[in-house]
């Protein structure tokens, strides 16, 4: 006896909510604004004492100084 399960191909894509044509509305109400120059932002190794000179060394916490690898405090 031979038994045939019917497996039915379906659609794993997701519906869309309302039509298509509403597509990019909000981008296109938005006021044109243009890009400011910046100055460029540090990398490598001044970007690293950067972040050092930031979280270790400018603050002022509670509990003393902040440390690279905090052993648990007993």
């Amino acid at each position: 006896m031979r038994i045939q399960i019917a497996m039915l191909a379906k659609s794993t894509t997701g519906k869309v909510h309302g039509s298509l044509a509403r597509a990019g509305k909000v981008r296109a109400q938005a006021p044109k604004v243009e890009k400011v120059e910046k100055p460029k932002k540090v990398t490598g190794r001044a970007l690293k004492r950067e972040k050092y000179n930031r979280r270790f060394v400018n603050i002022a916490a509670f509990g003393g100084k902040r440390r690279m690898n905090p052993a648990p405090v007993k």
